[in-house]
């Protein structure tokens, strides 16, 4: 109550104070970041459309803009929600999708001053802070209002709002005046509807696009933005220096998407559930409602018979367990002992005492193969890969510091061909692995 007089409590249960928590003004923020690189020489060209990529042999070399064109060794892609459209232009997968963000900033409030707290009521899906003696009410309501398709943000559109929609805001509104009773006495001095573009994951996008050299990304921060951007650029700018990532950035990389999560029909739905989640409880093995079914076995029909609660990964329809008969084959989150256990209990002793059958349709299968295949795999690879015909081996596959990047099996298929076969989401960083670390005199291919 001291720190924030004019809170609701009757009907909470407890809250969390972090004293070291903060706000930053993201436009001043920026505009000392781009009066530093000015006083290092650097130049900062505003109001310039990009309208092209130039590239020459799998790699970028500059941009093209309503300026002129600008010759350059490293591109860097961060142009939030229009990084999408920018990187079909040469092919890169990047998911992103837009959804409408509302929030309200209302009168001066007696009792509010900057030193207020930044509030945070996820139950209630908002957020409140303070802007000039008033409010900014706001929040990431369970099912988001998507807007148009990346491809088809009209033009210009920068520092423009989208029209005011009451009835969507409403049960944000409706929190709002539970959690802050004042509210119901105070104005309105305007109401903000803008794009915010979302990932399917709900993760931000860095790194370097396995299918063009050169060519970084950073997007699809959302609501994160600002409180990671140190932390993303630092990261960045030693992946571009190092040539890898400098940690393990695994939830983050570019390489965790294929092609198909660029579709932006697939995209469009499941942005409505991934604003939500903003404010939703992490549930340990949280599934995505949204965007599926998407790829399925030959034998799904099957497994789905035998009473599989299905997951999905890289898109594949996957059966995290199987329910007894009369059994609900559902998770029941919770954050105590999983509803499931039990079933994956049994599942491992039928396996270890009789006999199993594992579909592996999803799983991540390239083919190695070329004059050098062998050669480039006893690199990358720590066990020994020069097996007889038909041998399989396990093996790690690391990087400078040493770590893991992969965890695979390869098969030997003939004296130049090898079957890799990794779990279904690593595939696109596999195959980027392999092809960047295959010398200009060497011959290898890789095949998804």
């Amino acid at each position: 109550i001291d720190r924030y007089p004019i809170l609701e409590t009757s009907d909470m249960q407890g809250a969390i104070w972090l004293p070291l928590d903060g706000m930053a003004n993201p436009t001043y923020v920026t505009q000392s970041l781009a009066k530093g690189a000015r006083l290092l020489g650097e130049r900062v060209v505003e109001r310039t459309r990009v309208t092209g990529i130039s590239t020459r042999d799998g790699a970028v070399t500059g941009v093209n803009t309503d300026h002129g064109d600008i010759e350059a060794e490293i591109v860097v892609n961060c142009a939030g929600q229009w990084a999408k459209a920018l990187g079909d232009m040469v092919g890169v997968t990047i998911p992103l999708h837009s959804a409408e963000h509302f929030y309200v900033v209302t009168e001066q409030i007696d009792g509010v001053d900057r030193l207020m707290p930044i509030l945070r009521d996820p139950d209630g899906y908002t957020y409140m802070k303070e802007e000039v003696g008033g409010l900014v009410v706001g929040g990431f309501e369970p099912v988001a209002k998507p807007w148009v398709a990346p491809d088809e943000i009209p033009y210009p559109f920068e520092f423009q709002l989208l029209d005011e929609d009451w009835d969507h805001f409403e049960i944000l509104m409706e929190s709002a005046l539970h959690r802050l009773p004042i509210l119901n006495r105070t104005g309105i001095k305007k109401f903000y509807n803008g794009p915010e573009s979302f990932t399917p994951d709900n993760q931000f996008i860095l790194g370097e696009a396995p299918t063009l050299r050169n060519f970084f990304v950073a997007a699809g921060f959302n609501s994160v933005g600002i409180a990671s951007a140190g932390g993303a650029g630092k990261a960045l700018a030693e992946w571009i220096v190092g040539g890898e990532p400098p940690s393990d950035l695994v939830s983050v990389d570019i390489r965790r998407f294929a092609p198909f999560n660029g579709n932006n029909s697939w995209l469009r739905e499941r942005v409505g559930e991934v604003l939500g989640l903003h404010y939703a409880v992490p549930w340990p093995n949280r599934e995505f409602q949204t965007a599926r079914p998407f790829r399925r076995s030959p034998v799904h029909h099957l497994v789905e018979a035998a009473g599989a609660s299905f997951g999905s990964r890289m898109g594949w329809e996957r059966p995290n367990f199987f329910a007894p008969p009369g059994q609900t084959r559902v998770i029941d989150y919770s954050w105590g002992k999983q509803n499931w256990i039990p079933w994956v209990d049994d599942e491992q002793r039928a396996t270890r005492s009789a006999v199993a059958l594992y579909d592996q349709t999803s799983f991540g299968k390239l083919l190695v193969r070329g004059r050098d295949a062998e050669a480039v795999l006893q690199w990358l690879c720590t066990a020994d890969v020069d097996v007889p015909v038909d041998r399989t081996v396990y093996t790690g596959v690391l990087n400078e510091r040493g770590t893991y990047e992969a965890d695979v099996t390869l098969t030997r298929l003939a004296h130049d061909e090898f079957l890799w076969v990794t779990s279904s989401a690593s595939v696109v960083r596999d195959a980027d692995w392999i092809t960047r670390h295959v010398s200009a005199d060497q011959q290898v291919s890789v095949t998804d």
